[in-house]
């Protein structure tokens, strides 16, 4: 499936200045992690974020928030969020800063050789 390529710029712009950024192909769409790990990703025109499993709950109370069952398994800790939760750049860049933030409390990935 392919990622909404305009999605993907303005997650792009509002992590901009993020230390440890990277962008990678997964899970079909477009992903992108913070010192090797994902903080957040796109799956067609919906935005994935990790935020940990201490924030999941309030996550999914919030509207247009869903767990994120790629694999038909809901994975704890990453929820999948609308496109009518993303209408502003601001209500975009809370989730993704939300990603960013949790991604960036894990130790860094080492290198692969």
């Amino acid at each position: 499936m392919a990622h909404d390529a305009a999605l993907g710029e303005r997650v792009r712009r509002a992590l901009t200045g993020t230390a440890g950024l990277a962008e990678k192909q997964m899970f079909g769409g477009l992903c992108f992690l913070v010192n090797g790990h994902m903080c957040a990703g796109i799956v067609g025109s919906t935005l994935m974020v990790r935020i940990g499993a201490d924030g999941y709950q309030e996550a999914l109370a919030r509207p247009h928030v869903r767990p994120m069952d790629f694999t038909g398994r809901p994975m704890t800790g990453m929820v999948f969020v609308d496109p009518p939760a993303l209408a502003t750049d601001a209500s975009l860049g809370e989730w993704v800063t939300r990603g960013a933030r949790y991604a960036s409390s894990l130790p860094p990935k080492p290198a692969k050789a």
